[in-house]
């Protein structure tokens, strides 16, 4: 009996070749299919009274880009964006207990009225943080790092699933999604794969992903309890095997 696939979407950098790894240890067949390619801006982070990350690849590009803790007080969305500064050598002062942009601005909702904050992210984040914390009483400044583009090979995973080959795909952000059927879209294929996803063990990381699944039509199956990958691929290569 051959091996279930599952797909992984993750940029085309280490985290690819982590996940392809991450499923090899669970006992699926990997396809990766990058769905993303980071493309830095450029841009430095300005200093402020709080400084927020909501990425690891933006803590990355602000280490690259020489910014220093002097005195703000640090937040992090999400533990690997906490974990990430931590390996840096930032203390964290804020971590939310529930890892998104809305759990962030309950957090500080009742402590930075009067304050500057800092947003460090991605060209794609949502206007939930700037808007929260300006409605606080905060004067918010963002600073895009990176974008976020479809590399060219993507779109393997969508072949698969058309194709009913794919048991399981696992939905890593928001934009991970889109470019997945942005590119079924441009195929023709969109009313075909949402009826194969439906025969397919999705797992989306987070709320903000699984809204963006549902957005477009398709299903989701699994969600971790954090927001993390290897938990994510837990989770659904044990939902893909309960079906064998």
């Amino acid at each position: 009996m051959s091996k279930p696939k599952v797909a992984a979407l993750r940029p085309d950098d280490t985290r690819i070749d982590e996940a392809v790894q991450c499923l090899q240890s669970l006992g699926v067949s990997p396809v990766a299919d990058p769905m993303l390619t980071i493309c830095p801006t450029g841009q430095r982070p300005r200093q402020a009274e709080y400084c927020i990350f909501t990425s690891k690849t933006g803590v990355e590009l602000a280490v690259e880009h020489g910014w220093h803790q002097d005195g703000e007080t640090v937040c992090a969305v999400g533990r690997q964006t906490a974990t990430a500064l931590q390996n840096h050598g930032y203390s964290v002062d804020v971590l939310p207990s529930t890892f998104t942009s809305e759990g962030l601005v309950k957090e500080l909702a009742g402590e930075v009225e009067g304050n500057t904050v800092e947003i460090v992210r991605s060209a794609h984040g949502s206007d939930v943080l700037i808007q929260g914390l300006e409605d606080a009483g905060a004067a918010v400044h963002e600073t895009q790092l990176y974008r976020l583009k479809c590399p060219s090979t993507a779109g393997q995973s969508i072949s698969l699933a058309v194709d009913g080959e794919l048991d399981g795909i696992l939905f890593t952000s928001p934009k991970t999604v889109d470019h997945f059927f942005k590119i079924a879209t441009e195929r023709d294929v969109v009313a075909a794969l949402r009826c194969r996803l439906e025969e397919t063990v999705v797992g989306a990381i987070g709320p903000p992903t699984e809204r963006a699944v549902r957005k477009n039509g398709g299903t989701v199956n699994v969600i971790p309890d954090t927001v993390d990958f290897t938990r994510l691929a837990e989770a659904t290569v044990n939902h893909v095997q309960g079906r064998q």
